[in-house]
């Protein structure tokens, strides 16, 4: 009873309203202080620290502090995998009839904690696959030895990434999507390296992530990526 007991803890935790607006807006991989998490889940200063105080306590976010500030972040990766995966419970109607200009934007292009999403996360990984650049397997990707030499003229070592303490590249369920794109530290790098060569461009308080000129050509020339948008 005991496993039974603790899953309806952190259950609970993350089924209160503001708790969850506080998780889903620290998705986006970076860290706010707990005066911005109040705004974005519309209560007040001291309700938001009593609610993080019980997410830190379940080991779901953690406190940074850096001066006078503190700063607020999800704990690990599996916790941003488990709050972006249940999205993906949303029935598939609902996101369609709700899609504002500012939502399509989103739903084509944004971070998943440290990872891209959105439907051009989709189409590279479709491209990958088909370039023979990665393979499939179970519930992970695997870099084909003609990718890695393809990942290192892009400028990432996949033997580097493999000897870090985390995933390498394992499917990520995108929820508006409903197909995977890669998570992991091969997903890490490739967000940074597309940021890096500025091929794409965060937008200040969103995830929503902006594809430049640049990144359209390159995405075009090296993976037959069409982006319209």
């Amino acid at each position: 009873m005991k496993v039974e007991k603790e899953f309806s803890k952190i259950a609970s935790l993350i089924g209160d309203k503001a708790r969850s607006i506080i998780l889903w807006s620290l998705l986006d991989g970076k860290a706010y202080t707990a005066t911005e998490l109040a705004g974005f889940a519309d209560i007040s200063r001291q309700s938001v620290s009593n609610h993080l105080s019980k997410l830190i306590d379940a080991n779901l976010v953690i406190a940074d502090k850096q001066g006078r500030h503190k700063y607020f972040r999800l704990a690990n990766e599996q916790v941003a995998q488990v709050v972006e995966s249940m999205a993906s419970l949303i029935a598939i109607q609902k996101i369609e009839t709700k899609k504002s200009v500012a939502a399509q934007k989103l739903t084509f292009s944004r971070t998943c904690y440290d990872h891209l999403a959105g439907k051009l996360s989709v189409d590279l990984v479709k491209s990958l696959l088909d370039n023979k650049i990665i393979i499939s397997k179970d519930t992970t990707f695997e870099v084909t030895d003609f990718g890695k030499d393809w990942f290192r003229e892009l400028g990432i070592e996949v033997d580097t990434l493999k000897n870090k303490k985390r995933s390498f590249a394992h499917k990520c369920i995108d929820w508006t999507e409903r197909k995977h794109h890669i998570a992991g530290a091969l997903g890490a790098a490739i967000l940074e390296n597309f940021l890096e060569n500025d091929w794409i461009r965060r937008k200040q308080y969103s995830r929503e992530i902006v594809i430049t000129a640049l990144g359209k050509r390159k995405l075009f020339e090296l993976l037959n990526i069409s982006i319209d948008h």
